[in-house]
């Protein structure tokens, strides 16, 4: 599409819906609870009106530049913010830098991934993506970078897809279909 980019248009906090949004990610994600509250208090997870999941993408410049929103009622439902701008930042978990940086496909991912990967910061590119505008700046900072997009065939082509662009980053994908599915195997026992 050409012309300028619509306006960033980030749904307005509905902290009355916070609950929902706490016991989707505790409950049914299996993140623990002291995680999901820091969250909310930095302002990187905030409820909308609908008690979606609103995740901020953030600039270099820690600037709100997008957002990823997840539906915690009955129906799996996932979106970005109108106006959201992927390439120009990420949801970043913890949101300090790190020398070791893994990329996950969703923020409820790179949130999973260092529960399983702790001395790694973890990346959401908000979709499969092979190229985003700031992966450049990223590979420039001497990060240790891994792809560690989830464990189908879209993600492994993808990752595969950012490998050829950049042969620096390394494969890391996850165990089970993705993070977040490996997080909630361990936390049932089910997974060593």
């Amino acid at each position: 599409s050409s012309g300028p980019p619509s306006p960033l248009r980030l749904p307005g906090p509905a902290p009355g819906q916070f609950h929902a949004v706490r016991r989707y990610l505790v409950e049914q994600r299996a993140l623990p609870l002291a995680l999901v509250d820091a969250l909310a208090q930095s302002g990187d997870l905030y409820a909308d009106d609908r008690a979606n999941a609103v995740f901020l993408l953030r600039d270099a410049h820690g600037q709100p530049v997008g957002a990823e929103l997840r539906g915690t009622g009955p129906v799996a439902w996932r979106g970005m913010a109108p106006g959201s701008r992927k390439d120009l930042g990420f949801f970043s978990f913890p949101p300090i830098p790190r020398p070791n940086v893994i990329l996950c496909e969703s923020a409820i991912d790179a949130l999973s991934c260092p529960l399983l990967h702790p001395e790694h910061r973890c990346l959401s590119t908000a979709g499969a993506r092979p190229n985003p505008a700031w992966l450049h700046d990223l590979l420039q900072q001497a990060c240790r970078l891994r792809c560690g997009f989830d464990l189908d065939s879209t993600g492994q082509a993808v990752a595969q897809a950012m490998i050829a662009l950049h042969p620096s980053i390394e494969l890391l994908p996850p165990p089970i279909r993705d993070w977040n599915d490996t997080l909630r195997a361990r936390s049932s026992g089910l997974a060593s």
